[in-house]
């Protein structure tokens, strides 16, 4: 989940941070640069773990910073497929779940992927919709999945903690436009998965056990 990555950087040190001793300064940029933030293909940074070398100090012509090559690395987030993560859920729809790490909320478990056989019920009308419906239609409705298992009906609900296996970590591209009514451009998306034993809210499996000591 946690990688170390190494990074070469040419960095202008604003005047500023002059006063600071040399790598106080350049770790308080770099921290400025890439804390919080998505890099393609290495994911997303947590932290400027160390500086391995600062070279250079020079300045140019126009310029009136300082420039240093800065070798650094950062401890970046970013999953692998097949790897099982532990969420909250943060929100509920007809296309599915959307799950939070409390640092990172771009997690989509889609309709598809949810634990079958399942249904789908609306918050305002109650209406029960099963997931063959839910894949004809492109409506957004807010509302609470269900897993259908031994004729009993366990709902997904948003104090659970969520058990999911992680099936895809993308990185889009920035859109030249996008639409008022979109989401948010994501620079970085992971699609889960709750079709699988042992996935879902943890109070299900919990549940079973306790059932099973009993027995």
């Amino acid at each position: 989940m946690f990688y170390l990555s190494k990074i070469e950087h040419k960095l202008p040190l604003p005047p500023p941070r002059l006063v600071l001793p040399i790598r106080e300064a350049i770790h308080m940029e770099l921290e400025k640069l890439f804390l919080d933030k998505v890099i393609a293909n290495l994911g997303l940074c947590i932290s400027v773990y160390d500086i391995i070398s600062i070279d250079g100090g020079f300045i140019f012509p126009g310029d009136g910073a300082p420039t240093y090559t800065v070798v650094f690395n950062l401890i970046m987030f970013r999953p692998f497929v097949g790897e099982i993560i532990t969420a909250r859920l943060i929100s509920s729809d007809s296309n599915g779940l959307q799950l939070s790490l409390g640092f990172f909320d771009d997690i989509y478990v889609p309709a598809h992927h949810m634990p079958y056989p399942n249904h789908f019920v609306e918050d305002e009308q109650g209406k029960r919709v099963s997931s063959s419906e839910e894949s004809t239609t492109n409506s957004l409705r807010k509302g609470i999945w269900f897993w259908d298992f031994n004729e009993q009906e366990y709902p997904i609900q948003e104090t659970d903690v969520i058990k999911f296996r992680v099936q895809n970590v993308s990185y889009p591209q920035i859109p030249v436009e996008q639409p008022k009514e979109s989401k948010p451009f994501a620079p970085m998306l992971i699609t889960g998965s709750l079709d699988h034993d042992g996935l879902g809210p943890v109070s299900w499996w919990c549940a079973e056990e306790i059932e099973a000591d009993d027995e």
